[in-house]
């Protein structure tokens, strides 16, 4: 460093600032000092960083898999939002399996990272509370963990029953949800995909008992392909729907193909509501109304959290959950009803929930 210093004419300190950004240096300076860095070759030993600061400056992000709409924007908001506070990350697929979350786990410990973020699906709540002791975590997700970790969620019930009300709203009364395989005794199926799916399920179900009117499922897996299938089921069973819920928007996307498939049109035959607001929802044809949990504010509690476990391992575990809204777009709109956002009551972002800590959702045992 001292050799770069010399070589570009600024303070040792000075480089330190421009390659730590722990202080603040001019543009100017931040590109004399990479531009001297790059000609010497200057590297920084980072055993040798981690041995003097205890930490390395590096933080596991780990999601059951990166093909997908929702936990690929997910971990991409989280790089950049540990990038601006200073760390860097490594992100990894559990697959949704067990045993790539203990991998995660495990490999954190091993690399040393300072911390771990994980949507955790196939793990128990007596496994993660053993595996958290290892190293500084913020879970993701919807276990019941009891406050004993860190711990970021959305609100799926609320959601659900958000996604369903709309439809009722706008004069649907026959409903189909689209990721659950049955409306009955929900607390004891078993998904893949978490409990999540199960708390939406249970949001759908709630309000349709309530409102007294005829509904179905369907499930075939989380793929837009998946949702095709889902779509040509329901309506092999000869009653068209008027309205569907989709758990998540991938899903939706394959139903309003399915849908097509049969000369079914969104929005003239059906209502189709999505959930997580992925950026294609904006985009597909027709767009996709879509259950938008505050997806800025996970990530934004998910740093902070992590910072604070790993700034004071023995602080008290905290429970959040983010708000939410719903974007109304074309797949609930029908023809002479106005455009979605503009001049209709109600359209655009509709409702929203209170961020809340120390709050849990209903309990779910599926994983």
């Amino acid at each position: 460093m001292r050799d770069v210093a010399a070589e570009a004419g600024v303070s040792a300190m000075t480089v330190s600032n421009a390659l730590t950004g722990r202080r603040p240096v001019s543009d100017s300076t931040r590109r004399l000092v990479m531009e001297t860095v790059e000609r010497l070759g200057y590297q920084v030993n980072v055993a040798a960083r981690s041995l003097r600061q205890g930490r390395t400056g590096v933080v596991g992000i780990a999601v059951p898999t990166l093909d997908s709409h929702y936990y690929s924007r997910l971990a991409h908001h989280l790089v950049l939002a540990f990038a601006q506070s200073g760390m860097a990350t490594v992100v990894e697929e559990t697959h949704a399996s067990r045993e790539g979350e203990i991998a995660a786990f495990r490999d954190s410990r091993l690399n040393a990272y300072d911390g771990l973020v994980i949507a955790a699906l196939g793990l128990t709540e007596r496994e993660i509370n053993a595996l958290s002791r290892e190293v500084p975590v913020v879970v993701l997700g919807e276990q019941e963990l009891h406050q004993s970790v860190d711990h970021v969620s959305m609100p799926n019930v609320e959601g659900a029953e958000a996604a369903t009300r709309l439809l009722l709203d706008r004069g649907c009364r026959h409903l189909a949800l689209v990721g659950f395989p049955t409306l009955e005794d929900l607390d004891d199926v078993t998904l893949p995909e978490g409990a999540a799916f199960v708390l939406r399920a249970q949001g759908f179900a709630r309000v349709v008992r309530e409102a007294g009117i005829p509904a179905s499922a369907a499930y075939a897996g989380v793929t837009q392909a998946a949702g095709v299938e889902c779509a040509h089921e329901l309506l092999s069973r000869g009653e068209v729907p008027d309205g569907i819920v989709c758990v998540t928007d991938t899903l939706a996307f394959g139903v309003v193909r399915g849908l097509a498939d049969h000369g079914v049109r969104v929005p003239d035959d059906v209502l189709v509501v999505g959930f997580d607001d992925v950026e294609d929802a904006r985009f597909h044809i027709p767009s996709l109304t879509s259950v938008a949990p505050d997806l800025q504010g996970l990530v934004d509690e998910t740093v902070r959290l992590l910072a604070r476990r790993i700034a004071d391992p023995s602080a008290v575990p905290q429970d959040v959950t983010v708000s939410y809204g719903i974007v109304e777009r074309e797949s609930t709109t029908r023809a002479g009803a106005g455009r979605p956002g503009a001049d209709r009551p109600g359209a655009g972002r509709l409702s929203a929930g209170r961020r809340s800590a120390g709050r849990r959702p209903p309990r779910a045992t599926g994983r």
